[in-house]
């Protein structure tokens, strides 16, 4: 995923091909990497399949770290833009949010109605997006990315993989978040083949082996 045009944050979805229902499980990925992720860290599928998804294998923006405010880019704690949380907090209808672009993609790929698609929609990995937790009350805040045109997150794919990338209304985040006044830059989805040879000896990776008995 590059960064090509200007500075933007996108929300990422995947799932495993040909089944929607493992999809990408932030809250494991974070309890199992921290609250943001990097070089090494895979993202995690739910239950019951539990597994590697993918592994982050190069990041052009490791060099940021943490500020000094705790701030840190490609997070696993924010949910996603959404209308219900519009609706709640303004009373009104914005349709344009990371949620409902997602939704339409899913919709659109699968040819289903949005309800239906609606509900496969899930916590993401917020891409180049800066955030943290203020130190004082400990509550969620972002900041604008320090992304800039040509810096990019590559992953290598433990399974197959369908994933959908919303580019995010708030832009850099540096202006006001779900609105149309912020400015907005694509971003970039590239899939490249291994060399031939390069995955010798390699298996893709395996659901969890737990029984699924819970005890009874």
């Amino acid at each position: 995923i590059t960064c090509h045009e200007g500075p933007q944050v996108g929300d990422l979805n995947l799932w495993a091909a040909g089944n929607l229902g493992e999809k990408f499980f932030s809250g494991k990925t974070r309890a199992l990497h921290g609250t943001h992720v990097t070089v090494g860290h895979r993202l995690w599928s739910s239950f019951p399949y539990l597994r590697p998804m993918a592994t982050i294998v190069e990041d052009t923006l490791d060099w940021y770290g943490k500020d000094a405010f705790g701030g840190s880019v490609h997070d696993v704690i924010g949910t996603r833009c959404d209308p219900y949380t519009h609706r709640l907090l303004s009373g009104g209808e914005y349709h344009h949010c990371c949620h409902s672009n997602l939704s339409r993609a899913v919709a659109a790929h699968l040819d289903v109605p949005l309800a239906e698609a609606e509900q496969h929609v899930h916590d993401v990995l917020n891409v180049f997006m800066c955030t943290g937790f203020t130190r004082d009350t400990g509550q969620y805040f972002m900041k604008a990315s320090p992304v800039r045109a040509g810096d990019y997150l590559e992953f290598f794919a433990e399974i197959d993989l369908v994933g959908a990338l919303s580019a995010c209304p708030g832009g850099d985040c540096s202006s006001e978040h779900s609105s149309d006044a912020a400015q907005c830059y694509p971003l970039l989805v590239e899939t490249f083949r291994p060399r031939d040879g390069a995955l010798s000896g390699w298996e893709p990776a395996m659901a969890s082996g737990y029984s699924r008995s819970h005890g009874v």
